[in-house]
């Protein structure tokens, strides 16, 4: 591997991340993304299947991490916590750092609903920390910028919950929905997991479009949820289906809302501008958007439409379920906990074609 570069100078770093299970797919993903972080560096990594190895070794595409070792638990002193470990794994890795005082970000489920018989109903199991839930907070910078800023325990959003809620908010906090809404979402295969179980294999997935959890997906609350809290409204009735296409990288979120008011397109988009004025990672197409316009990087892409003919709201969400759905957002929330700059490690450019 000499064609990679010697390690940098780190001098100027002074952040210390600590990823928990970095060999998932949303670690790896972090690792990647922090490589060239300005104030960050990750110095400690857990991954029992591979503990004892190097990252880089591991995995060849992470091979600037050359000295980097894989340990089954978190040995060395850290600034920040990121878990990529399985839902309830998760809450009880976070759950040492947190009362230490250290800042988590949990890329995981466990801290996204706030109702701990919401979790017990969705996931099958009790809370393992139910008495850290009223402290976390939902790490969508879009809604809960200064929120997320005074975080000890920042519950990182699903990458379907990104997309949607995003497509969606700046209609719903605008009053301009009814109270039934309608999901239709894609994702590629990486969003199942690098460890998951089932049938994703190419010759399974490969020229094939499939729909699972049919309106019983665990991300169905945590969207309705987050839209609920955007209004003095009724909380809005949300169905949700999403679908598995054969592509690595990518969710596309189509979502469907009655509209309250004959309102032009125009008008639409004047509001989600101003909605997302200063969001750096969220921008207003006014055609829509392409998964491949943002693979690689952490921006959502949200477009709005009015079908005037029958009264509804098309508004269109997408973004890589990798980055902005997990390790990118991951590192933006932890960018706002430290007082670094909101966009610090993640102003890249999406990969095409």
């Amino acid at each position: 591997m000499d064609c990679y570069p010697l390690p940098r100078d780190n001098a100027r770093m002074t952040v210390r991340v600590g990823v928990i299970n970095v060999t998932g797919f949303a670690g790896m993903e972090a690792a990647r993304l922090l490589w060239n972080h300005p104030a960050a560096k990750l110095t400690a990594i857990t991954g029992r299947s591979l503990a004892g190895q190097k990252l880089g070794e591991a995995f060849p595409h992470l091979a600037c991490y050359h000295d980097l070792l894989i340990t089954e638990e978190i040995e060395s002193d850290v600034d920040v916590v990121f878990s990529a470990l399985p839902t309830a794994a998760s809450a009880a890795a976070c759950e040492p750092f947190v009362r230490r005082g250290i800042p988590v970000v949990d890329i995981a489920a466990d801290f996204r609903l706030r109702d701990p018989a919401a979790f017990q109903e969705w996931f099958g199991q009790p809370h393992p920390a139910p008495d850290l839930l009223a402290a976390a907070v939902y790490g969508l910078p879009e809604l809960n910028r200064d929120r997320i800023r005074s975080a000890k325990l920042v519950a990182n959003p699903g990458c379907y919950p990104a997309a949607s809620i995003l497509a969606l908010a700046p209609a719903v906090a605008a009053g301009l929905t009814g109270p039934a809404i309608v999901v239709d979402a894609k994702s590629g295969i990486s969003g199942a997991g690098r460890g998951s179980r089932g049938s994703y294999g190419y010759s399974e997935v490969n020229e094939d479009v499939s729909a699972y959890k049919v309106a019983n997906h665990n991300h169905q609350p945590e969207i309705a949820q987050e839209l609920a809290a955007l209004s003095e409204a009724p909380a809005p009735r949300v169905t949700f289906v999403p679908h598995l296409v054969p592509m690595t990288r990518g969710i596309h979120a189509t979502c469907y809302a009655p509209l309250k008011r004959d309102v032009s397109r125009e008008e639409v988009i004047a509001i989600y501008r101003e909605f997302y004025n200063d969001a750096p990672f969220t921008a207003v197409s006014v055609t829509p958007p392409h998964t491949k316009h943002t693979l690689g990087n952490n921006m959502c892409l949200v477009s709005p439409e009015v079908d005037r003919r029958n009264g509804m709201l098309v508004a269109i969400g997408v973004l890589d379920n990798l980055v902005k759905g997990a390790a990118g957002q991951a590192i933006e929330n932890m960018n706002l906990m430290l007082g670094l700059d909101q966009t610090a490690g993640l102003d890249l450019p999406a990969v095409y074609p």
